[in-house]
C-alpha cells in the first residue's frame, strides 16, 4: 500500500508484549492494549500516557493465578 507522500508501507504492525517482549500475532485474538494515562501532583489528567500490550498467553496466566 501507498501513502499520501508515494512511499511503500506496511498495512499490519504487528505488536509485542509487555511482558514477554514475544511478538504479538495477528491470530492472537484474546491479547488486549491497555493505556493508562499519567496524571499530575493534583490528580489531573496531563495528555501523557503509556500503553501496555498483553499476549492472550498472559492473560490465562493471569486468570488462572486469581482462580487460586
Amino acid at each position: 500500500m501507498q501513502n499520501e507522500v508515494g512511499d511503500m508501507v506496511d498495512l499490519y504492525v504487528p505488536r509485542k508484549c509487555s511482558a514477554t517482549n514475544r511478538i504479538i500475532t495477528a491470530k492472537d485474538h484474546t491479547s488486549v492494549q491497555i493505556i493508562i494515562g499519567h496524571v499530575d501532583e493534583n490528580s489531573l489528567y496531563d495528555g501523557r500516557f503509556t500503553t501496555f500490550a498483553l499476549s492472550g498467553f498472559i492473560r490465562a496466566q493471569v486468570i488462572i493465578f486469581l482462580l487460586y
